[in-house]
């Protein structure tokens, strides 16, 4: 008879570091509402990874999430009872394998048999058989071959097929195929890679961005990043690439706040607003939204280059203080102020230039934000319309006769751009919209106007929209 004390039993195989590092991070996202982005660069740096592990670690979170949907659809037809009943805990463990399995180059041995051990360490013994079961089932195709078995016919629901071909819920594609207009089944002009325009957006949402820097002028230059190991971008003219990814605070201009990390579509929709012509005084900016502040610190540097000054308003006091700062190294008397822009405590007329940066879906960041897209519903766009309304608003009643307004959203829905801009002019008889496309010198593809979108798959950058309106 067999000796079966725990003495003499084969010690269990301890998880992964990585994938379970990972795994905390997706629970955090997903059961706790957190932010992908910083709950794990908490993570990496409380874990000490570095290198090679934090690149493994980053790709396994944030494709988890971005093809979360996808990857439901796949396990649908592979468990016995509605996804929904799983437990939470077991289906991001399911998701997880699946990304490595589809996505990743990792030996499909290794891949289920980590996540057996990763799964038992987690939630359990119990639970560790099916995980294993599923996951050889997932193993036995292709990402492609699962598409095929499971998304609808391109040629019956081309949109449906997408949804689950390239990661995205159907009312966001909805959405992008409203507002590319005729471009969402066109090739973007001059490309050579396969794919309508709204295929090449969604392909390009699906690609983790870029990470741009910003020269705050005045107190650096983009030859100092370039120096620094950057590369110049391609429009705006403060914004460099810094190549191969890497940690933005081993740069000396961005430790010490004369540089910044920010997408180059928010950096040139600033800049149209500091660049619109102007007659007259110049020296009062505001930015109603400011948090977290970038936009507020590339605004500052240039309004101290003519001697202004920048007031900037943000509602929650912990964003406020980011706002403080990102402007701790930009000289001049500029103000942050805890409030509501809806509720202007200054006189109306008192600003030159004013920044309406609304909050929105972001659905233009999905690049970056990759649990947004199953995070947002469509009830969340007409939640947010009335508080664009009254900050368009609020922003037009602020600028003097002749000011300027940029009224600009991280999103390409149509009801979060012109639909706002519409209203709030078509209750006012004191703006008017300008042609902004000429604010963009350079930027190629930037539509009829007189609102300017830009776009990850013909600018790469963020789907940052602009109209410029002028008090009369």
């Amino acid at each position: 008879m067999s000796d079966r004390s725990p003495r003499n039993r084969a010690p269990q195989r301890r998880p992964d570091r990585v994938r379970g590092v990972a795994y905390q991070v997706i629970r955090q996202v997903t059961a706790e509402g957190g932010y992908a982005n910083l709950a794990l660069n908490k993570a990496l740096r409380e874990q000490r990874l570095s290198g090679r592990d934090a690149a493994f670690c980053t790709e396994l979170v944030h494709g988890t999430l971005r093809w979360q949907g996808t990857y439901d659809a796949f396990l649908a037809r592979n468990v016995s009872r509605p996804i929904a009943d799983l437990d939470p805990e077991l289906l991001d463990l399911l998701r997880l394998g699946t990304h490595q399995l589809l996505r990743m180059r990792v030996d499909s041995y290794a891949a289920v048999s980590e996540m057996v051990t990763l799964t038992r360490s987690e939630i359990g013994q119990k639970r560790s058989g099916l995980v294993n079961a599923v996951l050889r089932k997932i193993s036995q195709r292709s990402l492609d071959q699962w598409i095929a078995a499971v998304a609808p016919s391109a040629d019956e629901d081309r949109l449906g097929h997408l949804a689950i071909a390239k990661a995205h819920p159907r009312w966001v594609i909805e959405a992008f195929v409203e507002a590319l207009g005729e471009r969402a089944a066109e090739p973007p002009s001059g490309s050579t890679t396969p794919g309508t325009g709204l295929e090449r957006l969604l392909d390009a949402d699906n690609e983790p961005p870029r990470v741009t820097l910003v020269a705050r002028p005045g107190l650096s230059d983009v030859d100092e990043l370039v120096e620094a190991g950057a590369s110049k971008a391609p429009w705006s003219p403060y914004a460099a690439v810094l190549q191969g990814g890497g940690d933005p605070g081993r740069i000396h201009a961005v430790a010490t706040g004369r540089a910044g990390v920010q997408d180059e579509g928010s950096q040139l929709v600033a800049v149209a607003l500091a660049t619109a012509q102007l007659d007259g005084s110049d020296t009062k900016w505001l930015d109603l939204c400011a948090g977290p502040g970038g936009k507020s610190a590339l605004l500052a540097a240039l309004a101290q280059q003519r001697e202004g000054q920048l007031t900037a308003v943000e509602p929650l006091k912990h964003r406020a203080d980011l706002v403080r700062a990102n402007l701790r190294a930009i000289p001049g008397d500029h103000k942050v102020l805890v409030g509501d822009g809806t509720k202007p405590t200054w006189p109306a007329g008192s600003f030159d230039r004013v920044l309406a940066d609304v909050p929105c879906s972001g659905l233009g960041a999905l690049r970056r934000r990759p649990e947004a897209r199953w995070r947002r519903t469509p009830e969340d766009v007409v939640e947010l319309r009335p508080l664009q309304e009254d900050l368009l608003d609020s922003a037009i009643t602020s600028a003097r006769s002749g000011g300027v307004v940029a009224y600009v959203t991280c999103s390409p829905h149509p009801d979060e751009t012109r639909a706002v801009v519409d209203a709030v002019l078509g209750k006012r008889d004191d703006a008017v919209i300008e042609d902004a496309r000429a604010l963009f010198p350079g930027v190629l593809d930037l539509g009829d106007g007189p609102d300017v979108q830009l776009w990850p798959h013909l600018h790469g950058t963020d789907a940052m929209y602009l109209a410029l309106i002028r008090r009369s």
